[in-house]
């Protein structure tokens, strides 16, 4: 009876496993990269956000030393 050798070859039984312990794996990793690049967007966004409140302050500051220092009329 000739059948296909793949039927009852245990490597073959083996590398299937594998195939779907390494899927897992992949799938699991790619989960913990999607919440890294989730982390990292927040991140980025608080420190954009550091950044311009410094940039304000420094510009509220010079305004206010332009305002000081100007001639006053009258």
């Amino acid at each position: 009876m000739e059948g296909s050798r793949f039927l009852d070859d245990p490597h073959h039984h083996r590398f299937e496993a594998q195939e779907r312990v390494m899927a897992l794996q992949f799938g699991a990793v790619d989960k913990r990269l999607e919440r890294i690049e989730t982390l990292i967007e927040g991140l980025e966004k608080r420190l954009w956000m550091t950044v311009y409140g410094v940039v304000a302050v420094i510009l509220t500051q010079a305004v206010q030393s332009i305002i000081e220092y100007a001639p006053k009329g009258g």
